[in-house]
């Protein structure tokens, strides 16, 4: 029978972490650990502020899992709708199942879970290396720390944009990727700065307006020279309709959609509509973001280097090389516990 528990913590973050909605020093999460027999499918919830979870929502809704005896974790699809059942919510909740459930399938299989999805490791992209916002000095330094990534992720949405951009400029001519979190509130504004951003070199520009500014959404993809991606403007795949003539792309975030089958689900949809790919990370440790990982060569892009941002991850998993995403052989998520979270 399956046995589930689950622990609270605190990701720490190496720096201050800043966007346009604001700064905080840490990300709460829940690890859940599910057991069968002698195998464990470790999972993660992380918890930032916009998703509006908290320990105490994830704590009850995992105690209200009442595993069968008939429950095999093989069995994922059931297992998966049966755990959804429980609340129409919580999906940061569901995704440390989903994973965890992921997880022990492959263990028992022995088999990583990209081969479970029939996937090529080597088709993976490059991550972006995340720099916030703050003060030149501060930006200078996380540029610095960037190390071998070739892409960097710039969070704007400030009043300094076009400074931040200079001084990005003056420092690096590595390729960049601008997120603005919905910071820019006018569209004629955000026109101008992503004209300014294609002829200093971005690559895209991730949710740049308001996701209530739909009609402006519309306006601004005609008209923009770089792909717009959507991030808090879906989060499952039925907001995937409603923003596929307003982007590009959709940032897909397990946290967000509540696991790694839904996850497919979103990617075989938004292909449907043309839409590019980017899988995501919250601020997580390398549980979460190894197993979104494991989906990655379907990706055009990825956005998974929560683990390098944070001071105390517990477990090691996600290797980069130059950038590029390096999938574990491991079964299952591919990831090794090293440390008991805190």
């Amino acid at each position: 029978m399956i046995k589930a528990s689950w622990h609270p913590s605190l990701l720490r973050f190496k720096h201050p972490f800043r966007i346009a909605s604001g700064m905080r020093a840490e990300t709460p999460v829940v690890f859940v650990e599910l057991q069968y027999e002698h195998i464990t499918g470790f999972g993660e919830a992380a918890l930032p502020p916009y998703l509006k979870g908290t320990q105490e929502t994830v704590a009850s809704f995992f105690s209200r899992i009442a595993f069968k005896e008939t429950h095999h974790p093989a069995e994922t699809e059931p297992l998966i709708e049966f755990v959804n059942g429980i609340d129409e919510n919580n999906y940061p909740a569901k995704a440390a199942i989903d994973m965890a459930l992921h997880d022990l399938k492959g263990k028992l299989l022995k088999k990583p879970c990209y081969e479970l999805f029939n996937l090529d490791k080597k088709n993976t992209p490059v991550t972006t290396y995340t720099i916030g916002m703050g003060e030149p000095k501060e930006i200078i330094k996380k540029i610095k720390e960037s190390g071998d990534f070739p892409l960097l992720k710039i969070k704007l949405g400030g009043k300094n944009d076009k400074e931040t951009i200079r001084i990005l400029r003056n420092e690096t001519d590595k390729s960049f990727c601008v997120d603005v979190n919905q910071g820019w509130n006018e569209k004629e504004l955000a026109l101008d700065l992503i004209f300014y951003l294609k002829e200093n070199g971005a690559v895209f520009i991730e949710q740049p307006l308001d996701k209530k500014m739909k009609d402006d959404g519309l306006w601004l993809k005609e008209k923009s020279p770089l792909p717009l991606i959507a991030d808090e403007s879906v989060q499952g795949i039925d907001d995937i309709e409603k923003i596929k003539d307003s982007f590009h792309g959709i940032n897909i975030k397990l946290m967000k959609c509540g696991g790694m089958r839904e996850a497919l689900r979103m990617i075989e949809k938004a292909r449907g509509y043309g839409l590019k790919i980017m899988i995501g990370c919250m601020s997580e440790s390398s549980c979460g973001v190894s197993a979104a990982a494991q989906l990655t060569p379907l990706a055009d892009w990825a956005d998974l280097d929560g683990p390098l941002l944070i001071s105390n991850d517990p477990f090691r998993g996600i290797e980069f090389e130059k950038g590029k995403i390096i999938l574990s052989q491991k079964p299952g998520i591919g990831i090794i516990k090293v440390s008991q979270p805190l």
